[in-house]
C-alpha cells in the first residue's frame, strides 16, 4: 500500500502564494506520475496539476496555468504545487494522487490509484 500524506495549506489573502507538499510513502514503487486535484464546496473534484516521473512532463488545468508549478524531488518521494497569485476561486480542499502507471501526466481521477486525504486552502479578499 501507499500512503500520501499533504501538508502547506492554510488561510492567505487575496494575490498571494503558497505551496503545498504531498509526501509518499510505503510500496510506492518508482516510476510513478502525480497530481494534485481539488474540491471546493459543492463542485465536482478537478485536476489542478500532473506530473510524470521525470519531472518534465507536466498538465495544468487552464484556469491555474501560469499562475501553479507542480514539481517533484523523487529522492524524498515528494511533489509540490507552488501557487502564486491565488484568487478566491482557487480556494477548495486539495488532494494528490499517485498511479503506478507512468504513461503520462494523468488528467481524470480515475486514472489514479491512491489519494491523500487532503489540506484546505482558503483565499480571501
Amino acid at each position: 500500500q501507499v500512503q500520501l500524506a499533504e501538508s502547506g495549506g492554510g488561510l492567505v489573502q487575496v494575490g498571494g502564494s503558497r505551496r503545498l507538499s504531498c509526501v509518499a510513502s510505503g510500496r510506492t514503487m518508482s516510476p510513478y506520475a502525480m497530481g494534485w486535484f481539488r474540491q471546493a464546496p459543492g463542485k465536482e473534484r478537478e485536476l489542478v496539476a500532473s506530473i510524470r516521473w521525470n519531472g518534465v512532463n507536466t498538465y495544468y488545468r487552464g484556469s491555474v496555468a501560469g499562475r501553479f508549478t507542480i514539481s517533484r524531488d523523487n529522492a524524498k518521494n515528494t511533489v509540490y504545487l507552488q501557487m502564486n497569485s491565488l484568487q478566491p476561486e482557487d480556494t477548495a480542499v486539495y488532494s494528490c494522487a499517485l498511479t503506478r502507471d507512468d504513461g503520462s501526466a494523468y488528467t481524470r481521477s480515475s486514472e489514479y490509484d491512491y489519494w491523500g486525504r487532503g489540506t484546505q486552502v482558503t483565499v480571501s479578499s
